[in-house]
């Protein structure tokens, strides 16, 4: 059963999460020849004070973003 772990920097909508999920599933499905049910996904949300580009923590890299913003990480 193929595993998928994804980290990335929080801040994306449910519907770009799922969306991210069902690729991931249908692309690991297809290239291993596996059926999707037994592919899993896991997504790990990481805060941008938590994440680090270039010595600098993403939240300061990456200077202010409006609070409902889907373009994070």
């Amino acid at each position: 059963m193929p595993m998928i772990q994804v980290t990335l920097v929080e801040g994306r909508s449910a519907e770009r999460k799922h969306a991210l999920i069902r690729e991931l599933t249908d692309a690991a499905a297809r290239t291993l020849d596996v059926p999707a049910d037994r592919v899993r996904v896991a997504l790990h949300e990481v805060s941008p004070d938590n994440w680090g580009v270039g010595g600098v923590p993403y939240a300061v890299a990456r200077g202010p973003i409006m609070p409902d913003s889907t373009e994070a990480g």
